[in-house]
């Protein structure tokens, strides 16, 4: 389609096909509807216990409340560093977690405390989390916190339950915003990131009854049975194609455009890098890709936009299932180099690329604030 909605070629355009993780662009435009670009994910670190300042040791527990689906090693050992400098070195009873708390993908709250534990104290620190800290700080051209090792030890257990009543808010550190945290979720399609997002938003079927009134579709249009694309989801051309429109609008409202969330072909690292990394085609398409071995015996997606050399913008959602995935992909690569040819072959959009390490790297922290207090709950 063009921009302004006529339909240059179409094909089975009504007929529902499993999208795959192409699903994550409606699980996107949901999240930016409802938390907003700018949206930063918090984590809490609490204390019952009292510091005793000429030792740097606290007698009580450390809590940690949030959910924040990129929290990674960098951040744990950032944690770190920001308790040294409260003068905290030591904590004498346990690291409790919530329930929700995530950490390097994991989706179980145990593990990821147990990483947790083992990267707030140098001396358990993994080798790769240590790299991971360097290369980040290296980037951001921090040679003064890589100086020091940051070092927190936690003498007690590692425990999965809430902030203990009358808790006291030591520090908050708050994620990269939404709109970072989704472009290295698109661009490396990740299931995990987009589920607990997706968890944040109500579920799958929370999202489905968003978009019905918002495309002005009908209930039985869409079928989610996840947000990430894993499963047997089902949606048409048709309705993918609104859920694209719709997700540029929104981007729109905030001054952005499709390449701020999502992959450019043979530039970003992930699903496109080594798709159309032709000198003349590197850069001329933007598009989520989607893919399934063996659901609904091989399924495939490519939804997004391409520019051609007469500099007109086409918006384009190709589906194939029941078949081979990388031939999928071959036909659909195809087809979009074949329409760019036929006006005049591809031109690339102004894109100016940002390592996707910086994308993560954009946290906030906040001393002692009672506002970020996650109380409670029977779903935390």
């Amino acid at each position: 389609e063009t921009l302004s909605g006529k339909v240059v070629s179409s094909q089975w355009e009504n007929q529902q096909f499993n999208p795959a993780s192409a699903v994550k662009l409606a699980t996107a435009l949901i999240a930016l509807k409802t938390l907003g670009p700018q949206h930063r994910f918090a984590t809490g670190v609490w204390t019952d216990g009292i510091l005793d300042k000429s030792t740097g040791i606290i007698s009580g527990n450390l809590y940690i409340s949030g959910r924040d689906p990129s929290f990674h090693y960098e951040h744990a050992i950032l944690l770190a560093r920001d308790l040294n400098s409260l003068g905290i070195k030591k904590i004498t009873g346990d690291l409790v977690v919530a329930p929700k708390f995530t950490m390097n993908f994991s989706a179980s709250a145990g593990s990821s405390g147990e990483q947790l534990f083992d990267t707030l104290d140098s001396t358990l620190r993994y080798a790769e989390a240590t790299r991971a800290w360097s290369y980040e700080r290296t980037a951001l051209h921090d040679q003064a916190s890589l100086q020091t090792i940051s070092s927190v030890t936690v003498m007690g257990d590692v425990v999965v339950g809430p902030v203990a009543p009358g808790a006291r808010l030591l520090l908050t550190q708050k994620s990269s915003k939404l709109v970072d945290i989704l472009k290295v979720l698109l661009c490396y399609s990740n299931n995990f990131m987009a589920e607990r997002i997706g968890e944040s938003l109500g579920g799958p079927e929370s999202v489905r009854q968003q978009l019905v009134p918002l495309l002005k579709i009908a209930p039985e249009e869409i079928k989610f049975a996840s947000l990430s694309g894993l499963g047997v989801n089902r949606m048409s051309p048709r309705v993918m194609m609104k859920v694209y429109r719709a997700l540029r609008d929104e981007l729109q409202k905030s001054g952005l455009s499709p390449s701020d969330i999502m992959p450019v072909a043979g530039i970003d690292p992930g699903t496109l890098e080594k798709r159309f990394t032709g000198p003349a085609w590197r850069g001329s398409v933007i598009a989520k890709t989607g893919t399934l071995v063996r659901t609904d015996g091989g399924a495939s997606a490519l939804v997004g936009q391409l520019r051609a050399a007469n500099g007109e913008i086409l918006l384009f959602v190709i589906m194939n299932q029941q078949g081979s995935v990388s031939r999928f992909r071959e036909n659909q690569d195809y087809l979009v180099m074949l329409i760019q040819n036929s006006r005049g072959g591809p031109r690339a959009f102004n894109y100016k690329p940002i390592m996707l390490t910086m994308q993560l790297s954009d946290t906030e922290s906040q001393i002692g604030s009672g506002d970020e207090f996650e109380p409670k709950t029977k779903s935390q």
